[in-house]
């Protein structure tokens, strides 16, 4: 005989003990067409028994709807057998019709499930299918949730004296499903179930004692009950009594029995345990540490959706915690915390699409991710993404969007928002021009202690309200900026004591805010302190801090140091003279487009000052500059062009630089026509 024969056999008993005329024969001859996988032959003989109203042949015909044996697996079929069986008063089918009530099934997609069944039906049958699927499935093909539904059979069984109905119409009482909220009458069905030894009862009342829910708090009686159901292999009970061992609450602080019981739970896949066991093998908290495993628990959490593991799975791979980091695999969980609407994920998956990091440069998501953020409150994504619109950056320009998000960043306290504002107002930029609004702005900003704020108010007050109360208050405001280190304040200091603002003149205090701000890298006050160093006239002239300066801007890309340091080493101003250097110099600045440098180097490589002459390259320098308007230069080409030196003769091309010069009224241009016949 197998096992489960012999399970049965006292129910066989007890079946042969009833009164039903006919059982015996239907239903022993079921079980034993069961017994040998004879499925279709089991469900007829058990219809035969169901006919003559026995429970238990109804149940069993709803089990094989449920395990799919000898028909079509369908859970509203289940039902429907399950309910008969209810009706008659077995107290499984109850609790299991409650337990389908309570959760519904919508749709069932899998192997012979009526939901694919039909939806292959449909594509062959098209109209038809749906009366061949009523005539297969005249139960339907799905069941929907119903509250009440379940509480009335998951009722039934509990009074039937069934723990797990016990311990789920605790739960039912506990939050009002398909009931009113009912404390006192949770407790009594909690205590019921745990009565019997059932695990989820003692859950129940573990939660009931700790919360105080209806009853005072009671930690010890809480730590007992959650015990009772943790040492029977409750996963929740084992998480609820790790984390009291993890703070010493209502037990002596252990974070290796922690760490025991949330390893426990998590061999069931509980993500909370799981998310719990991972960082504390990563901390070695109560554990050994083990990254490996610890990276395994977490990815098995951030799996089931679980925020926090997926958040502390992307700073694991972001920080490299385990090796080296790896960006793209924090991105993509990054990603997936912000799919999940974490403000902050999406902010970091905004930044990550714009910089280009851990995914390819994509300035649309990047808009998106960032906007999302601050749809959310985030103030610097709605900074950000205020000035994707401001440029049309990743969505199409909008300055009332832009205006729109600069403000809302700006209620959060951003002061580089209100500094935005403060210049978009102040240029009427998407806005009305308005001076006032720009200035409350901007002195808002300032308040934030801000020191680009405070630069900008203050270059905003030398150039809007050139008073005698503002210049001191636009000074002071440099002074405090330059003073905790921000280049572009000294760099403006520097300005200020130049007389660029129409201030005085103060030259000793020029140098050393220009020093400051050059020693930070500034290349604009790098190439002021060069010019100063340069000037004969000025009280610190000094040719080698002027060479040293310019050469310094030079080398950071300044095109007017470049353009200078060339002059020098051609004409040997302060240097020794070197014409290759000059040539070199003037070709770095004429890249940058150098209007003069391109017209200085066509003219040396045409006479091989410094390099090889190399007329095609003459010719194209010579082009550039007169393309961007140089008279000059368009002169010069225009000669090239009618003498044919480097380049075809063309007399009609000539002609025409020479009128363009010549509308600039240069006078070699104008000479050159009238000696060809042309006048201008």
């Amino acid at each position: 005989m197998t096992a489960l024969a012999s399970s049965l056999v006292p129910l066989v008993q007890k079946i042969r003990s009833s009164t039903w005329p006919g059982r015996l024969g239907n239903f022993e001859q079921g079980l034993a067409s069961y017994e040998r996988g004879k499925f279709i032959d089991a469900q007829r003989a058990w219809r035969r028994a169901a006919e003559k109203g026995d429970a238990e042949a109804c149940y069993r015909i709803g089990k094989l709807y449920a395990k799919n044996e000898g028909v079509a697996g369908s859970i509203p079929d289940v039902a429907a057998w399950y309910e008969r069986a209810a009706r008659l008063g077995h107290v499984d089918a109850q609790f299991q019709l409650g337990w389908i009530f309570y959760y519904g099934v919508e749709a069932m997609v899998g192997p012979n499930r009526p939901e694919m069944w039909r939806r292959s039906l449909s594509s062959r049958q098209g109209d038809k299918a749906a009366n061949l699927v009523a005539l297969v499935f005249p139960h339907g093909t799905s069941v929907a949730k119903n509250p009440d539904a379940a509480f009335d059979w998951m009722a039934a069984a509990a009074a039937a004296g069934k723990a797990e109905a016990q311990a789920f119409l605790g739960d039912m009482y506990t939050h009002g499903q398909g009931c009113e909220s009912d404390l006192t009458a949770a407790l009594a069905w909690y205590s019921a179930a745990a009565e019997q030894g059932n695990p989820s009862g003692q859950f129940g009342l573990g939660d009931v004692y700790f919360q105080g829910r209806g009853i005072a708090v009671d930690i010890e009686a809480a730590v007992a009950w959650y015990r009772s159901a943790a040492e029977q292999g409750h996963v929740r009970a084992q998480v609820a009594l790790a984390f009291m061992n993890l703070k010493g609450n209502g037990v002596p602080e252990d974070h290796a029995e922690a760490a025991r019981l949330f390893s426990s739970a998590s061999a069931h896949d509980d993500a909370l345990a799981l998310f719990n066991i991972g960082k504390m093998r990563l901390a070695g908290d109560g554990i050994a540490k083990d990254v490996d495993k610890a990276e395994t628990a977490l990815r098995k959490s951030a799996r089931k959706g679980y925020l926090p593991a997926i958040l502390a799975l992307a700073e694991f791979y972001a920080l490299g915690t385990g090796s080296e980091p790896d960006l793209r695999e924090s991105a993509n969980w990054y990603l997936k915390a912000a799919e999940l609407d974490n403000v902050q994920a999406q902010f970091f998956t905004g930044r990550f699409y714009a910089t280009g990091t851990g995914f390819s440069p994509n300035i649309r998501e990047a808009a998106k991710w960032f906007e999302r953020a601050a749809v959310n409150g985030h103030a610097t994504a709605a900074f950000n993404i205020a000035i994707f619109y401001l440029n049309g950056s990743g969505v199409k320009k909008d300055s009332v969007a832009a205006i729109n998000w600069f403000e809302k960043a700006s209620e959060a306290g951003i002061s580089a928002a209100q500094v935005q504002l403060g210049r978009l107002y102040s240029a009427g930029n998407g806005v009305p021009r308005d001076q006032k609004l720009a200035q409350d702005w901007l002195e808002k900003a300032t308040q934030s202690g801000d020191s680009e704020a405070k630069t900008t108010f203050a270059l905003f007050l030398l150039q809007h309200e050139p008073s005698f109360d503002s210049i001191g208050r636009a000074k002071n405001l440099l002074t405090a900026a330059a003073e905790a280190g921000y280049a572009q304040a000294a760099l403006q200091l520097g300005n200020f004591f130049s007389g660029k603002f129409g201030g005085p003149v103060d030259v000793t205090q020029s140098v050393r805010w220009f020093t400051q701000a050059a020693d930070a890298g500034s290349v604009e006050a790098q190439y002021a302190l060069a010019l100063i160093y340069s000037d004969p006239k000025s009280a610190v002239s000094n040719g080698e801090l002027a060479l040293s300066w310019f050469t310094k801007a030079a080398n950071a890309g300044s095109a007017a140091a470049q353009f200078q340091l060339a002059v020098q080493f051609c004409t040997g101003n302060g240097v020794p003279m070197d014409h290759a250097k000059g040539v070199a110099w003037y070709e770095a600045a004429a890249h940058q487009g150098h209007l003069v440098a391109q017209y200085n180097l066509a003219v040396m490589l045409s006479k091989g000052q410094g390099r090889k002459v190399d007329l095609d390259k003459a010719f194209d320098w010579l082009l550039q500059a007169a393309e961007q308007g140089m008279p000059e230069a368009q002169v010069a080409l225009g000669d090239a062009l009618r003498t044919g030196s480097g380049v075809a003769r063309d007399v009609a091309a000539a002609t025409s630089w020479y009128q363009k010069a010549a509308d600039q009224n240069n006078e070699a241009a104008v000479r050159r026509l009238q000696l060809i016949g042309r006048p201008a």
